[in-house]
């Protein structure tokens, strides 16, 4: 990034190809495309580098966010090969989550850096809780919603996810598993919310992030273009590999993993924010 000396480039690029393979494995373990550790790191190496100020966890939510398309996307072609994912879901819900991230894009820019990680850090926090707490065969319904419940649900997994930089894998798989779908089916076909969500939201937090203060060097809006490429292509190459190890792991093993680091992602990206 400008203005930094070469052995910082360095450093920082080093920390993000390593955070990229950990991001590429737990997108395809768990559909979250990648973003519940994209966003952290990224926060915490502006910081500790500092470059950037205010608009520091917006760029890194941002540039997560156009992470998430190709990770995702390879994601999701690999679970499809296992047979997991439920096609007439996708079909149904995508367009709606879309939607709902080009909303959540919006509200995130007109949002302050603290409130933004109250927001990232609560909603964790309860996906947290739900999935290392809940019984394994807890359900709230038998299957999921349809019509205009499945439309306002599908839109706020997608303006939730989108403010928080996740691919969707985080609420649609907690969503599927209250509703009575196999764990491994949830993960699978909420990683294909992975894709609308990041496109729809990385636009959005270009646009209203165009003339923000306080942005890294090198930054369209609120993506970082070189943060975005580094750990982008990374984990798109180490995805597939994830959502293999994923359909080789006890299910409970696979929800209490989750859980754990959802929890302690929650709380460090808040206490630095705060």
């Amino acid at each position: 990034m400008t203005g930094l000396p070469l052995s910082e480039l360095l450093l920082l690029s080093a920390a993000m190809i390593g955070a990229g393979v950990f991001a590429g494995l737990i997108a395809g373990l768990f559909g979250v495309g990648g973003g519940t550790v994209i966003v952290p790191v990224l926060f915490y190496a502006f910081e500790l580098l500092g470059v950037g100020g205010e608009g520091n966890l917006h760029v890194a939510v941002g540039s997560s966010l156009l992470t998430i398309v190709g990770t995702s996307w390879r994601s999701l072609a690999a679970h499809r090969k296992h047979g997991a994912v439920d096609e007439a879901v996708l079909k149904a819900w995508t367009p709606w989550v879309g939607i709902g991230a080009l909303v959540g894009a919006a509200v995130a820019g007109f949002t302050s850096m603290q409130g933004l990680a109250v927001v990232y850090g609560v909603c964790l926090a309860g996906i947290a809780a739900q999935m290392g707490l809940a019984p394994d065969h807890m359900t709230l319904r038998r299957d999921l919603p349809t019509g205009w419940t499945r439309r306002l649900v599908g839109g706020v997994i997608g303006a939730l996810s989108a403010m928080m930089g996740i691919g969707g894998g985080s609420f649609g798989g907690m969503l599927m598993t209250l509703c009575g779908r196999p764990i491994h089916q949830a993960v699978a076909t909420a990683s294909g919310f992975g894709m609308v969500i990041g496109a729809a939201a990385t636009l959005g937090f270009v646009v209203f992030g165009w003339d923000a203060a306080g942005r890294p060097p090198w930054s369209l809006g609120y993506v970082n273009l070189p943060a975005a490429a580094i750990m982008g292509i990374v984990t798109t190459l180490v995805a597939p590999y994830g959502a293999r190890l994923a359909h080789r792991l006890d299910k409970r093993v696979l929800k209490k993993a989750f859980a754990a680091y959802l929890a302690l992602t929650a709380l460090s990206v808040v206490a630095k924010a705060l």
